[in-house]
């Protein structure tokens, strides 16, 4: 992609966000009833391609551990996963189950926010001035009783594609490690000098996961704001690059996907009021990229097979997410 340089007012959030909402807005693209928003550029067509992908049949989990050490600390009521047994083997050992002939067994529950670890952002989850995905009306999408328009179960079956890593923290990462500081701001030209030193075009329909290296810093220094802090992360100048390129969906290996602080006086995340709401774009966050990144670049291979279906929670505007990555 060569979109051109965004120049824009840092001391006025609302009028950038407006500016770049009407500029990269798909309201209506694919009529009024469209629930799907950006994964429509996901076609059979793509898949069949993508599927070609697979050469040596190695595979990688991109999903952080869903476990009480987790990176959250309580902000916005997140908190990390709690897991209890309903049925132990001691229960078995001991017959306490009510099971004919020796018959035991275990089962278990677990209690969490559904974007406490790697998950997608579905396209209920942000809204602009009351608005949700494709013009509707945030309070006859969402309500007490969940997203009855566009809930990510309506994505269970469409998020299977061509993946491609953009390794920013390894092309741009700053002293001699790659790893992106805190705060900064990955711009259209990042992306674009990132692919071509990759070797690789980012494509219609792709599933373009970008890692930073905030995570693998956190696992060396601690958890810290890792959850809701600083972070690197897209600049709100890539909201016409992401128009453009006509992704199906985009990740990052950070919390917030953009950057942290945000590049306005007083905004809060104004990359994604643009990117949800009107472009319907599905954005992945906290996905553990370093592994497969570690591949990509021994093998010069930063595209492949990539399946990253949400669990199909009915009315629920995120979820949980183990992407599997296969070369």
């Amino acid at each position: 992609m060569n979109a051109p340089p965004l120049v824009f007012d840092r001391t006025d959030p609302e009028g950038a966000i407006a500016e770049a909402a009407a500029r990269c807005s798909n309201a209506g693209r694919w009529g009024a009833d469209d629930v799907h928003g950006t994964l429509n550029f996901l076609t059979p067509e793509v898949r069949v391609a993508a599927a070609t992908l697979v050469r040596r049949g190695v595979s990688f989990s991109l999903a952080q551990a869903f476990d009480e050490h987790g990176p959250q600390k309580g902000w916005r009521r997140r908190t990390n996963p709690v897991h209890s047994m309903t049925d132990t083997g001691t229960d078995a050992e001991y017959g306490d189950q009510g099971f004919p002939h020796g018959f035991g067994g275990a089962d278990d529950l677990v209690s969490m926010p559904l974007q406490c670890s790697t998950q997608w952002d579905g396209l209920g989850h942000i809204f602009d001035h009351g608005r949700a995905y494709n013009g509707r009306r945030a309070s006859e999408v969402v309500t007490s009783a969940g997203d009855a328009v566009t809930g990510i179960e309506t994505a269970a079956a469409l998020i299977a594609g061509r993946g491609v890593l953009l390794d920013v923290g390894r092309v741009f990462g700053t002293d001699g490690n790659a790893e992106l500081p805190d705060g900064f701001a990955i711009t259209p030209e990042h992306l674009d000098a990132t692919a071509e030193a990759h070797g690789i075009t980012v494509r219609r329909g792709d599933l373009v996961c970008v890692r930073t290296g905030r995570l693998a810093r956190a696992r060396r220094e601690g958890w810290g704001d890792y959850a809701g802090g600083d972070s690197p992360g897209l600049s709100f100048a890539c909201a016409d690059w992401l128009h453009q390129a006509e992704l199906a969906a985009i990740a990052t290996d950070t919390w917030g996907f953009e950057v942290r602080p945000n590049e306005f006086d007083g905004a809060f995340q104004p990359l994604h009021q643009v990117v949800i709401p009107h472009l319907g774009l599905y954005v992945g966050e906290m996905w553990d990229l370093d592994a497969l990144a570690a591949d990509c670049a021994a093998d010069g291979v930063h595209a492949f097979w990539l399946t990253a279906a949400p669990i199909p929670f009915t009315g629920a505007v995120g979820s949980p997410v183990n992407p599997l990555a296969v070369k």
